[in-house]
């Protein structure tokens, strides 16, 4: 029979404590409950709010009496308005809604008559343009035709996110760093998306132009000379309020 010294007695205890602490250890890397963050917040508002192309619905609402048929003189602007933004930025076919089964229903079927010749004559093909017609929900409403495209836009966000607190607190450990706050720059980015007028230049540059050759060549033949190349303005001390530094 071995008698234990307490020196081995010791060791032993270290041992089974080494054990445990490593067994927790291994059990704490293997929790699974619980949220689990991968990634942090990106400090750039440029990639928290990116600013993405889509295909949006652009239209125009054309009322209709049911006792006149025909185009006012601003429902006429405002046909010719969407035909030359349609070739400009239309990414397919006009769509026309027109009522059927309504008590407009005649005057719908006079006004999308014009509506058409207005198109066509702007440019826009006959067969690009579609006729929808549909029965409204509620018939005592007054139907209307709607004229709708589809086109590349921009947009942002949704803003007004906030998933921390702003202030000292234990759940925003970057107040102290001074971080942006998440809904930092959403706003700017929302603005810009909405302003541009072609989304695409948000993802590549449009083609150059060809040069103004006279203007090149006049400066290349002040450079020529040694004169200076830069544009003079002969008027532009007409318009200074004061002669101070003069």
């Amino acid at each position: 029979m071995t008698t234990r010294t307490p020196i081995d007695r010791y060791r032993a205890l270290c041992l089974l404590g080494a054990l445990v602490g490593l067994s927790v250890a291994l059990g704490a890397c293997t929790n699974t409950g619980g949220e689990v963050v991968t990634a942090s917040v990106p400090d750039d508002y440029r990639q928290r709010h990116p600013i993405a192309l889509q295909e949006a619905e652009q239209s125009v609402v054309i009322f209709v009496g049911h006792a006149r048929g025909g185009l006012s003189a601003s429902q006429r602007a405002d046909v010719i308005g969407l035909a030359q933004t349609w070739r400009r930025e239309g990414t397919g076919g006009i769509v026309a809604d027109v009522p059927v089964d309504t008590p407009n229903a005649a005057s719908a079927a006079d006004t999308l008559r014009e509506i058409r010749s207005l198109l066509t004559a702007v440019g826009v093909p006959s067969h690009g343009i579609t006729v929808h017609r549909y029965h409204p929900d509620d018939p005592r409403l007054l139907a209307t035709i709607r004229l709708n495209y589809s086109k590349i836009s921009a947009t942002a966000g949704p803003c007004g996110v906030w998933p921390a607190d702003l202030g000292p607190s234990i759940s925003n450990p970057g107040y102290t760093e001074n971080k942006e706050y998440y809904n930092f720059g959403c706003a700017y980015q929302r603005n810009m998306a909405a302003m541009v007028d072609n989304p695409s230049d948000l993802v590549q540059p449009r083609t150059e132009s060809a040069t103004y050759t006279a203007h090149r060549t006049e400066a290349f033949e002040k450079y020529r000379k040694g004169t200076a190349t830069a544009t003079t303005y002969p008027d532009s001390e007409k318009a200074k309020l004061s002669d101070a530094g003069k």
